[in-house]
């Protein structure tokens, strides 16, 4: 984790991104006329496919990258919020915790009453 970005910063990034696409894109087929294209992508437990028009792909790929960045960015946020989480609660634990006192004396009734 890169500790000089702050929490504030990791969440301005990730509202830059444009646009995501999760997945794999591959080439499925070579033709003369030029690629054909799959994407991937693992949803609601199921592997789905779709066709990819070639016109399509640039920007299928930037939104790959879109996705791999939010990962990136997110998992950088959810390890700085660990860390401090984690810091906080040690500092917590550090400090004895003073025994409460009543400042009434209990009086037990008995059950002989």
């Amino acid at each position: 984790m890169n500790s000089s970005i702050s929490l504030p910063d990791i969440l301005q990034q990730v509202a830059r991104i444009q646009s995501m696409e999760r997945g794999k894109l591959s080439v499925i087929k070579q033709s003369a006329t030029g690629a054909f294209y799959k994407l991937q992508a693992h949803e609601n437990g199921r592997n789905h496919t779709r066709y990819i028009p070639r016109e399509q792909v640039p920007a299928i790929q930037q939104a790959i990258e879109g996705y791999k960045q939010f990962q990136t960015l997110t998992g950088q946020y959810a390890e700085e919020v660990i860390t401090q989480t984690r810091a906080a609660i040690a500092a917590g634990s550090k400090k004895k915790p003073s025994p409460r006192k009543s400042s009434s004396p209990r009086n037990r009734k008995s059950s002989n009453s």
